[in-house]
């Protein structure tokens, strides 16, 4: 949350510093030009991707996806854990399984570097499938296949369909 924040953060400041350089308030500097051109071209501005997530994606979509990955935080942080989480919208997935780990280990006072992942690929497809979280372990949603496809009737993994690049996953 504290990356989502400093990112909001500087969003915030360069785009208020941005409309002062427009209106002559303060002068334009290279890094407002450059992100002015950016916004222009429907690119992500330098300035915020030094300090966001990693994605190829152009302005518009980027955008649809933070807010997506800021409502996912909010309501985690409004309403308590959720029964199943969005595992790419995290900033850095890998602390987040680290963390399960962590969890598991403690409760079970398991020594974490004996622990592995285990995972199962379940019917439902999203997080309102879901009213409670599992007795052990997270669901997680959000991954894709490359280069294949999940099968949801054989429950397996499958040639890919033609034209499709990506197909998504249902919740694991």
């Amino acid at each position: 949350m504290e990356k989502f924040n400093r990112l909001l953060g500087v969003m915030k400041r360069s785009l208020i510093d941005l409309d002062k350089a427009i209106h002559g308030f303060i002068v334009m500097s290279e890094v407002l030009d450059t992100m002015y051109v950016n916004l222009q071209n429907g690119k992500v501005p330098a300035n915020w991707t030094a300090v966001g997530y990693n994605s190829l994606k152009p302005l518009s979509p980027w955008y649809s996806d933070l807010l997506e990955r800021v409502a996912m935080f909010r309501l985690w942080l409004e309403d308590g854990q959720p029964a199943a989480y969005w595992l790419s919208g995290f900033f850095f997935p890998q602390g987040f399984m680290t963390g399960c780990l962590q969890t598991h280990a403690r409760q079970h006072k398991i020594a974490i570097d004996r622990l592995v992942f285990g995972f199962q690929i379940m019917k439902e497809e999203k997080l309102e499938d879901f009213e409670e979280p599992p007795e052990e372990g997270m669901y997680i949603y959000g991954l894709f296949l490359d280069g294949a496809r999940w099968n949801r009737e054989e429950m397996c993994i499958d040639d890919q369909i033609p034209a499709i690049l990506y197909d998504p996953m249902p919740v694991v």
